[in-house]
C-alpha cells in the first residue's frame, strides 16, 4: 500500500540545484515549503517556478506552502559577532543600543521593555540561554545570567509563558502575502498567531491580494494553546511548531499537546502537520537516530496529515537521503495503525449529503475489502472528510481542478489526480477505471468504491456511491 503520511520539504541552498529538486520530489516530497524568513520575493517566485516546472517533468503535483516569518523577536549585533555570557553576570538589553557588546545587546523589537516586568524570564537562542529580568527602565532591561554560553548576531527572543504583545502580522507579513498570492502558494502558513481574529486578518489579506491559499496556523506561543479551539475554527490547517512552542511551554509539555493538537483538529476535519527537529540529526549525517525515528513514528501514529523538514533539507548535507528516509520511517509506522471507524463515527451526526457520502464510502471500502477508493470531487471536500479516517485502503482524488490536486497533495492517505469531467456520468466513471489501470493503482477483476455528484462539475455535490469490478463496467451493489 502506498505511504500514506505527506512530507514538507524546505528548499534552501542545500536543494537549489534543479538536479537535487528533481531527486527530492522522486523521493517522495508532497510539498515544498518556503520559508519567507530568508530571501526576498524575487527568490521566492523563481523557486515557486522551478517547483511546478520539476513536478511537471516527474507528471505529478506538489503543493506550495509559503511560510510568513512573523514577529521573529531577536536580538541585535554584536561588534564582534558574538559574546560569551557567564552565569551570574549583569547583561542589559537595551532598545536604543546599536552595537553590542559584553555587557549589552540592542533590540529589532523595541516594545520589549514593555512587555515584562521583574522576575520575567527571557530564553535566548531557542532556550540554549536563560535571563532573568531584574529591572526596567526605560528602554533598558538589566537582567541576570542564569544560564549562559555563546550568543551571537540576531538570535531570537522567548519569554517563558508567553505574554509578548507583539502583532501576529508585520508589514513584511503583508507584503509577504502579496508575493504568496503572486506565486499562486497553494498553502499560507501563518507564524505566531494568538487568537482567530489573526487568521480572519490573514485571510482577508490574502483574498484581496487575490490568493486562493488554504490557511495553516502554527501553533507556537503560550496564547495559541488557551485558543486553540477557536484558531483551529478558523483556518484549514494547524502546524506543531514544536521550536518556538517548547521555548514558550518547556520542552517536557510539548509531546502531550502535540497529541492533544492533532487529535482536535483532526476531529474538526482540519489538517495537521508536525514540524521541528524531526530528522535534526540527519543535517550533518546520512542515518538517523533512534529518537528521531520514534518521533516521526509517533506523529504517524497520531494521525498526522503530514511531517516537515526544515534545515534537514534548507542546508543539510543530505536532502535526498533525508526525504528517503522520512518515507520509509512513515510506511513501517503505519503498517501497525489500526481500522477503528466504529470508534471514530460513535456520537457523532452527519447533516451533510456529501459528507454522509464520504463517511458511507469508508464503510463500505473496508468491510468490502476494496483496492481503493475513486472521489470524483472538484474542491476536493469529500477527500478531505474521508482522510480523517483509516479504512485500510488509498483513496484516490480524482479532479479536473489543478489547484484542487495540489492543495490535497496535503491530505494523508489522498492521492490527487487529475481527471478532464464532462457531464456523461458513465463515460466520467469509466474514464475515473482506466487513469487508475493506466497508472498501476489497481488491476482488471480488482474492487473499488467511487463517489460522484450529480450534476457532474458542482462543487460540494457529491450525492452518490458506486461499487465497481474493475473492468466490469457495471455496479455490483
Amino acid at each position: 500500500m502506498p505511504r500514506s503520511t505527506k512530507i514538507v520539504a524546505t528548499l534552501g541552498p542545500a536543494c537549489s540545484e534543479p538536479a537535487v529538486l528533481h531527486r527530492m520530489l522522486g523521493a517522495g516530497v508532497d510539498v515544498v515549503r518556503l520559508n519567507f524568513s530568508h530571501g526576498d520575493p524575487a527568490d521566492h517566485v523563481a523557486r515557486a517556478g522551478n517547483v511546478r516546472a520539476t513536478a511537471r517533468s516527474l507528471r505529478r503535483e506538489v503543493a506550495i506552502m509559503a511560510d510568513l516569518q512573523g514577529p521573529k523577536i531577536r536580538i541585535g549585533r554584536f561588534a564582534r559577532g558574538r559574546v560569551e555570557l557567564a552565569p551570574g553576570a549583569v547583561f542589559i538589553l537595551d532598545a536604543e543600543c546599536e552595537i553590542g557588546d559584553a555587557t549589552r545587546v540592542g533590540l529589532d523589537y523595541k516594545e520589549l521593555p514593555r512587555d515584562v516586568e521583574p522576575g520575567a524570564i527571557l530564553l535566548l537562542d531557542d532556550g540554549l540561554l536563560r535571563l532573568r529580568v531584574e529591572s526596567v527602565d526605560g528602554s533598558r532591561i538589566s537582567t541576570r545570567v542564569e544560564v549562559g554560553g555563546v550568543l551571537s548576531n540576531s538570535k531570537g527572543i522567548n519569554r517563558q509563558g508567553g505574554g509578548l504583545s507583539a502583532p501576529a502580522l508585520t508589514a513584511k507579513d503583508m507584503e509577504d502575502i502579496r508575493t504568496a498570492a503572486m506565486l499562486e502558494a497553494d498553502y499560507l502558513a501563518v507564524s505566531f498567531p494568538k487568537n482567530k481574529e489573526d487568521m480572519y486578518m490573514a485571510r482577508q489579506l490574502l483574498r484581496a491580494a487575490g490568493g486562493h491559499a488554504l490557511l495553516i496556523a502554527k501553533i507556537e506561543r503560550t496564547e495559541a494553546i488557551g485558543a486553540l479551539d477557536e484558531i483551529i475554527e478558523a483556518s484549514d490547517g494547524i502546524m506543531v511548531a514544536r521550536g518556538d512552542l517548547a521555548v514558550e511551554v518547556g520542552n517536557a509539555a510539548v509531546p502531550g499537546l502535540q497529541k492533544r493538537m492533532l487529535r482536535l483538529a483532526r476531529e474538526r476535519n482540519r489538517l495537521t502537520i508536525t514540524a521541528t527537529q524531526m530528522m535534526e540529526s540527519m543535517i550533518h549525517n546520512l542515518v538517523p537516530t533512534r529518537a528521531e525515528v520514534s518521533d516521526v513514528a509517533n506523529a504517524v501514529l497520531d494521525g498526522t496529515d503530514a511531517v516537515m523538514l526544515s534545515a534537514e533539507t534548507a542546508a543539510g548535507k543530505y536532502p535526498v537521503e533525508t526525504v528517503e528516509a522520512m518515507a520509509q520511517i512513515c510506511i513501517e509506522a503505519e503498517k501497525t495503525l489500526p481500522v477503528e471507524l466504529e470508534r471514530d463515527f460513535m456520537n457523532r451526526t452527519f447533516t451533510r449529503i456529501d459528507q454522509s457520502i464520504a463517511n458511507a464510502t469508508l464503510f463500505t471500502a473496508f468491510h468490502l475489502r476494496a483496492k481503493a477508493i475513486a472521489s470524483l470531487t472538484q474542491s476536493g471536500s469529500t477527500a478531505l472528510w474521508m482522510s480523517r479516517h483509516n479504512a485500510g485502503c488509498p483513496i484516490y482524488a480524482l479532479t479536473p481542478e489543478v489547484s484542487a490536486q495540489r492543495k490535497m497533495a496535503l491530505y494523508r492517505n489522498v492521492r490527487p489526480l487529475y481527471l478532464e469531467q464532462t457531464d456523461d456520468r458513465d463515460a466520467v466513471l469509466l474514464a475515473a477505471e482506466e487513469l487508475l489501470l493506466s497508472r498501476g493503482q489497481v488491476q482488471k477483476g480488482d474492487l473499488i468504491v467511487l463517489t460522484i455528484g450529480e450534476p457532474m462539475g458542482k462543487s460540494g455535490g457529491t450525492n452518490a456511491m458506486k461499487i465497481v469490478r474493475v473492468g466490469e463496467h457495471r455496479a455490483t451493489a
